[in-house]
């Protein structure tokens, strides 16, 4: 892929990333979207850039804050969406919602709803690759606040010792809920606690797109020439709350607005202005494709069709009424 070529791509994943999660924000506001909403407004140059550095066969484990990740690594918009709306159309036939998006097809393996629950997830997909002498790695999307938690350390020190093909991908927005980094970890560098586990690191602007499709290459060319596993940390912010629940009174405004001038997609829209890479024409081109593919993928969900109650039980292990009291 050409300098122009990787530009265009990478720009049009992070527009169609945040037109989506704007259009998710609105219709959580009006009620067709329920439930929990984590959005990834302002991370998006940690998944596009880090996603384009992967190859087909590769399995990409996330968090709850996964949308992105889920349509960039080739769910459709459409399913997405559906999916948020509970219709049987969904990625998860409406059964996981926002938080448990899931494509075996595509190797995406959620969606995790609990901290640091894709770490072993991830650990346990890469030694099923190793044993099956597979040549392909798991990247594992999670953030910083998973670091506080027994199975990042479990998942690390294991995918050491058994030299397993995982890329750790630490999405730092600085934020574990409302606890700033500096009240809940003591070493703040993040790649610190993961080399002391042997494991190789890199700390890079997760708000430069290129940056970060740098670093995943350099990770992924290390799993699959040496084997074992990577850590990256990715140092981001998000724009918006938590989720759309947080009334967010931990942070100043002043300070979200000073992360605002750094937006991955303006400073890079800009940067490929200057040098030539994209034009002004290609530009708006590519964000008139992401409002047509948001309006689609809208259409489609609403006129998709709920789960039949006479289904419930449908890929339930134990029937309730079989269930031991």
């Amino acid at each position: 892929m050409t300098d122009t070529e990787l530009a265009h791509a990478l720009f049009s994943d992070m527009v169609r990333a945040r037109r989506m999660e704007e259009k998710c924000a609105e219709l959580y506001g009006e009620s067709k979207i329920r439930g929990f909403l984590h959005l990834y407004v302002g991370e998006e140059a940690v998944a596009a850039g880090s996603l384009r550095a992967l190859t087909p066969g590769d399995a990409v484990v996330a968090t709850y804050r996964e949308h992105a990740h889920a349509l960039l690594w080739g769910i459709s918009m459409k399913a997405i969406i559906a999916e948020m709306f509970g219709k049987q159309q969904g990625c998860s036939r409406g059964r996981g919602g926002s938080m448990h998006l899931f494509d075996a097809a595509t190797r995406f393996y959620g969606g995790n709803a609990i901290v640091a629950g894709g770490l072993p997830v991830a650990a346990g997909l890469a030694l099923a690759d190793k044993m099956l002498n597979q040549r392909r790695l798991t990247a594992c999307y999670f953030g910083e606040g998973a670091v506080a938690e027994g199975a990042f350390h479990e998942s690390l020190n294991m995918a050491e010792l058994w030299q397993l093909p995982v890329m750790f991908c630490c999405e730092n927005n600085l934020y574990a809920m409302g606890t700033a980094l500096e009240r809940e970890q003591s070493q703040t560098d993040l790649t610190v606690k993961a080399a002391s586990y042997r494991i190789p690191t890199l700390a890079v602007d997760g708000m430069d797109v290129i940056a970060c499709h740098d670093a995943a290459r350099q990770g992924a060319e290390h799993i699959r020439t040496n084997g074992g596993p990577f850590f990256i940390e990715f140092r981001t912010y998000r724009f918006r709350a938590h989720s759309m629940f947080d009334p967010e009174l931990y942070r100043d405004k002043a300070e979200v607005e000073q992360w605002r001038h750094r937006d991955p997609i303006t400073t890079f829209s800009e940067k490929c202005l200057q040098d030539g890479t994209l034009t002004a024409d290609e530009i708006s081109a590519i964000e008139a494709a992401a409002e047509r593919e948001v309006a689609d993928a809208v259409a489609f969900a609403e006129a998709g069709t709920l789960e039949n109650v006479d289904d419930l039980e449908r890929d339930v292990l134990t029937p309730h009424s079989e269930m031991i009291t």
